[in-house]
């Protein structure tokens, strides 16, 4: 059907292959092939269509969008630049098609992380209007006190930033550890909301994404349920962009 075609490039930057930009220069420099042919720019994809960069396949119109949960250890860094980073995500889960993580876990934390090869989700969840929550359980390096707490849940002003954190939910578990839900993802956001009031972070785990909560031993990676899709979804629905691809579902834990 007409309305389900769309240019090469949109295609590449919609699969989180590159942007439009980098996809025109590369069709421009042949690099790139639909059914081993040498496409102009600006070509139209059918749905049986199968595109290549340098003779290696990077998907097709009729994609099965992947959506994986991922226990990221500490010492893992979440991106998908293998040339750089020794210690990189991609590397470690080592999955057999091209995936990239929505958003970023920072090195010394560890935790639940979303992996996926559909780039249209992954602009919905890092919208930061959109409010999503993600939870947190943090232990410090003292006795955390009410003062704390409240400063914590009422907004930290980050000077460098120059703006201060929106309201968040904090619940004190034990001496020295607490629970904290964001619905924005500021560099480092807790560690520096915890050194402006003089605590330290000993660990930080993400325990929960929306509606997605870690389940999997530490290093472990599963694809999500056609239960926890269609739940993400609906509170995705009022996101600007609409995702009508329909996920590859199977329960597969990652070694």
């Amino acid at each position: 059907m007409q309305e389900e075609l769309k240019r090469i490039n949109k295609f590449l930057s919609e699969i989180g292959y590159c942007s439009r930009r980098e996809a025109d220069k590369l069709i421009e420099a042949g690099r790139v092939t639909v059914n081993g042919n040498i496409p102009e720019k600006g070509t139209k994809l059918t749905l049986e269509d199968i595109v290549a960069v340098d003779g290696t396949e990077v998907g097709n119109t009729k994609k099965e969008f992947v959506y994986l949960a991922f226990n990221k250890p500490v010492g893992i860094v979440c991106t998908t630049d293998t040339r750089v980073e020794k210690d990189n995500i991609i590397d470690f889960i080592n999955y057999h098609k091209r995936i990239f993580p929505i958003g970023r876990l920072d090195k010394p934390s560890e935790g639940l992380i979303l992996l996926t090869d559909d780039g249209d989700i992954v602009n919905k969840i890092l919208r930061a209007s959109n409010n999503h929550e993600k939870e947190y359980i943090v232990t410090v390096d003292k006795p955390i006190s009410q003062t704390f707490i409240e400063h914590m849940s009422r907004g930290i002003y980050l000077k460098d930033l120059e703006q201060t954190t929106k309201p968040c939910k904090v619940k004190k578990m034990d001496k020295f550890t607490f629970k904290i839900i964001l619905t924005q993802g500021l560099n480092r956001q807790i560690r520096r909301m915890c050194e402006y009031l003089s605590y330290e972070v000993q660990t930080l785990k993400r325990v929960r994404i929306m509606n997605i909560k870690l389940d999997i031993p530490l290093g472990r990676y599963r694809e999500l349920t056609k239960e926890e899709f269609t739940e993400l979804n609906k509170l995705l629905a009022k996101s600007a962009k609409t995702n009508k691809a329909k996920p590859s579902i199977r329960n597969h834990h990652g070694k």
